[in-house]
This record gives structure tokens, sequence and C-alpha cells, in this order.
């Protein structure tokens, strides 16, 4: 009898996990990730300029004025790349892009912004990703929108491609 059950016992596993594999494959995926920072504050901080050509960044750098958009970034981060030219796209129709390097070094960042383009009115160097897990970002490349009070409205995570130029106009538009 319970030889029986050892022979069977293999089956009913295989059986088990196949229809939970079955059943996770039929549920909605969503590919939107709800930040747990949207709609609070942005944390005090105060960063040294990432390089000599541009100022470091603050949280008194993005309250008051237009909506911006806070970038995390790196230059040894690939996605960062390929959203330099629409990073430049966004500057070019009036969006202001405060920049936060992570864990970069000077020249680095300045070899990145020679060669992809600059888009920033300052970037901030986060040496030890302070800032970025303080705002909920957990990878770079990562875009806040924020509001003249200092408030996170809006995040999106991974490179910005052509087709979220629209989403992230409208999102600083509702942050106004």
């Amino acid at each position: 009898m319970r030889s029986r059950l050892f022979l069977w016992l293999p089956l009913a596993l295989f059986a088990f996990f196949a229809g939970l594999a079955g059943y996770m494959l039929t549920q909605d995926k969503t590919e939107f990730v709800e930040s747990a920072m949207i709609g609070q504050s942005l944390p005090d901080f105060a960063l040294k300029p990432a390089f000599d050509g541009l100022p470091g960044a603050a949280r008194s750098d993005l309250v008051g004025g237009q909506p911006r958009l806070l970038n995390i970034w790196a230059s040894w981060c690939l996605p960062c790349i390929a959203e330099a030219p629409q990073l430049e796209a966004l500057q070019a129709q009036g969006v202001e892009i405060v920049g936060i390097a992570i864990r970069d070094r000077p020249e680095d960042v300045a070899n990145f912004l020679a060669r992809h383009g600059n888009p920033y009115t300052r970037i901030g160097a986060d040496d030890i990703s302070e800032v970025q897990l303080a705002i909920g970002s957990s990878g770079v490349p990562e875009t806040f929108v924020i509001d003249a009070a200092g408030v996170i409205r809006y995040q999106h995570i991974g490179d910005i491609r052509e087709s979220d130029i629209p989403i992230l106009l409208a999102e600083l538009e509702k942050a106004r």
C-alpha cells in the first residue's frame, strides 16, 4: 500500500504545479507599479554637484515655480543612454529636468553628458543612493514628476521612450 502511494506522489505533485502554473498564466497582469511615494513630499536633501559643470541638487531646487522632472540616472546605466534623446526632447519643450547621478564618478558623468547630451539644469551626486532610496526609487533610470510644493505626483520606472513623452507632459500639466 505504501509503495503505491510513493508511485502516485510524483504525478500528483506534477499535476499540482502544472495546475498552479496554468492558473497564474491566466491571471491579469499589470505593468504599472504603484509607488508608495506618490502624493508624498520629497524628503529634505542637499547633494553636492555630480561634476564641475552644473550645480548640485537639493529639495529646495524642486519647490516653487513650475512642476519639474527629477531624473534618477547613472553614466554606467545602458537604459539611461537610450532615454537621453527623450530627455532632450522634453527639455526642448520647456521642461526643467533636475538629475541625480547614482554612485557615479565626476569624470564619468561629464563624459556621459558630452556623448549623449545634457538636458539637466542641475545634477546632484548621490554617492550612496541615500536620496534614491528615500524617494522610493529602486533602480536607474527612474523619473518623477514633482509639483511646485515638492510633492511627488508621478513616477516613471525605467527608461523614457518616445511614446512616454506625451504621458510625462500630461502628468506635468496635471501637477500645475
